[in-house]
């Protein structure tokens, strides 16, 4: 209640007509908003309790499975047309959609050899 009280108020409001309020006036016990916490938490993509709480429950279920189809279907298509296309032709490859609560990778830039590290394994490559 400490640190999401402004969600809990929220989704208490929300999902049950229950004002928090009503645990200082006598009204609400702590084993019953135990009880109404713990129903909202499992409760993805809805509710500012969860949202808060863990930043992926912000999506459903449904919705996560639904980004992982149109990634699918985009590597589909961009795998399609790689294949079919000339070679000449420039495509790069999407990019997966955005997912609350999951950080964007940054793909490392590949490192180069220097010239004399190369010419050092050629020159070990004709020592064999």
């Amino acid at each position: 209640m400490r640190d999401y009280g402004d969600e809990l108020e929220a989704d208490l409001l929300e999902y049950f007509n229950i004002d928090l309020l009503d645990l200082w006036r006598g009204e609400l016990t702590l084993r019953r908003l135990h009880v109404l916490i713990s129903s909202l938490l499992p409760r993805q993509g809805s509710g500012a309790l969860a949202a808060a709480v863990d930043e992926s429950a912000m999506w459903s279920h449904e919705a996560h499975i639904l980004a992982r189809v149109s990634d699918a279907l985009e590597a589909s298509n961009y795998l399609f047309i790689r294949a079919n296309s000339a070679s000449d032709s420039r495509l790069d490859p999407p990019e997966p959609m955005w997912r609350p609560g999951i950080a964007q990778v940054e793909p490392e830039k590949p490192a180069m050899a220097s010239g004399a590290d190369l010419a050092a394994w050629f020159g070990e490559m004709n020592a064999l």
